[in-house]
């Protein structure tokens, strides 16, 4: 299971240290740490090195998800910290109005397909225009937003047939529709592995499910099944 984590947030909202007792208490060592809101970012890259992330294999970095436009360059600055250690920063399209300051951080850079409430990036269109402004920045591919943009899965086929050669990092969840991340369903593995087959089999896939220390055995045999048309013990 080298390449399926899970996102500190969905474990222990809010408690990255938590999140990172949890995955290790079950021997996972793929990681996204995730500081959803702007005042959760300084306070996680302060403590990063006091983690032990040393002994993760795969670390990846989850942006605010909403802040104001003047906080904008400040969010970035602290980004640097994140980019200096060669992980990949995932971020929301929608929080992004100064397109040349997100430049810096190159293909580090994930932009990720947004759910049916945000204005932005649900589409081929919408993030074509958002990688025409950061021509360089990479792919994070979430199969939960792009089924419940379109639940016949043609908006994810289509955004893994044309961004695929971005893509570095995959999150995975059932999307509610109210936009909340649950565990997967049993409806949701069928709609998944419709577009698993364009999914390679080196992509890192991130578990965003909220669920409890309990369910986390469960939730990754769902993953397994969702994507079963590949190898994801590679």
């Amino acid at each position: 299971m080298a390449n399926i984590g899970f996102s500190t947030g969905a474990l222990a909202r809010g408690d990255f240290r938590r999140g990172l007792d949890i995955l290790r208490r079950n021997q996972i060592y793929s990681v996204e740490l995730c500081a959803l809101r702007s005042s959760e970012l300084e306070p996680l890259i302060q403590s990063i090195d006091t983690l032990g992330l040393e002994e993760f294999s795969y670390v990846s970095f989850h942006a605010p998800s909403k802040f104001d436009a003047e906080e904008e360059w400040r969010i970035v600055e602290h980004l640097g910290a994140i980019a200096e250690r060669g992980w990949n920063i995932i971020v929301h399209p929608d929080s992004i109005t100064q397109h040349e300051l997100w430049k810096q951080f190159g293909n580090l850079l994930l932009i990720e397909n947004m759910d049916k409430r945000k204005p932005i990036g649900r589409n081929k269109p919408e993030l074509e225009s958002i990688f025409d402004s950061l021509p360089e920045a990479s792919f994070c591919f979430d199969i939960g937003h792009a089924s419940q943009v379109d639940p016949t899965m043609s908006v994810a086929y289509t955004l893994l047939k044309t961004f695929g050669d971005r893509l570095k990092e995959v999150h995975i969840s059932y999307v509610n529709t109210q936009s909340g991340h649950e565990r997967i369903t049993y409806d949701s593995i069928l709609s998944f592995k419709e577009v698993a087959d364009l999914i390679p089999t080196n992509i890192q896939v991130i578990i965003e499910s909220s669920i409890g220390e309990s369910e986390i055995s469960s939730e990754i045999r769902s993953v397994h099944m969702a994507l079963q048309s590949q190898d994801v013990y590679a």
